[in-house]
């Protein structure tokens, strides 16, 4: 598997008090995300990535620029601590590892192709789809947080749960991703802009 989808795929929030959404409550933020989701054609982001890993004492931590453009592609560069730029694209995964390139037919692999579904979904939000999860909702201080449990079974096997927290806006502040082991990746956005224009070369190695 390329180290890309090993780091993503290694991919609960520790310290603050959760509780139950009620059922209105759950219906209108899904209402919030939606809507939101249809308004934004673009997204542009600063990220940092944090790999936990049990048997490591500290999170492994990276960080990079997000790209998106709707329907489907996205672009992860990472700038630190290593060069590292993947793009998912009209069904294809690309990867430039420090000048080696290598490109993925998504579409011929259900799994990889289910991957960057469930990706592009995670980013804008519109992941409320009760036949593929099954859904828990939460407050959290000021954002609200939603429990995403994959009813694929083989996909389940690599991804255990996402948990995505809302800002009150309804943009996503964070993914985590939790293995079926517990170890987990969070990635963590900032400086999110919505609907500029991106250039074609953003997507591209």
């Amino acid at each position: 598997m390329h180290k890309f989808l090993v780091i993503f795929l290694l991919g609960i929030r520790v310290g603050m008090a959760q509780t139950n959404m009620t059922a209105e409550e759950a219906k209108s933020l899904q209402e919030l995300v939606r809507q939101k989701s249809q308004q934004t054609k673009t997204i542009t982001s600063d990220f940092v990535q944090y790999k936990h890993l049990e048997f490591l004492s500290n999170d492994i931590e990276s960080s990079g620029k997000l790209a998106f453009k709707s329907p489907d592609n996205i672009s992860w560069q990472y700038l630190s601590p290593f060069s590292y730029k993947v793009i998912f694209k009209d069904e294809k995964l690309l990867i430039n590892d420090n000048g080696n390139k290598s490109k993925l037919d998504l579409g011929s692999n259900k799994l990889f192709k289910q991957l960057n579904h469930l990706i592009s979904a995670s980013i804008n939000g519109d992941m409320f789809n009760a036949d593929e999860f099954q859904i828990a909702y939460f407050k959290e201080a000021s954002v609200s947080v939603v429990h995403f449990l994959p009813k694929d079974t083989q996909f389940s096997e690599f991804i255990k749960a996402f948990h995505i927290t809302f800002s009150k806006e309804g943009t996503v502040e964070e993914v985590k991703m939790i293995e079926p082991s517990g170890d987990y990746t969070k990635i963590v956005f900032s400086n999110r802009e919505e609907n500029k224009t991106i250039p074609d070369a953003v997507f591209d190695l």
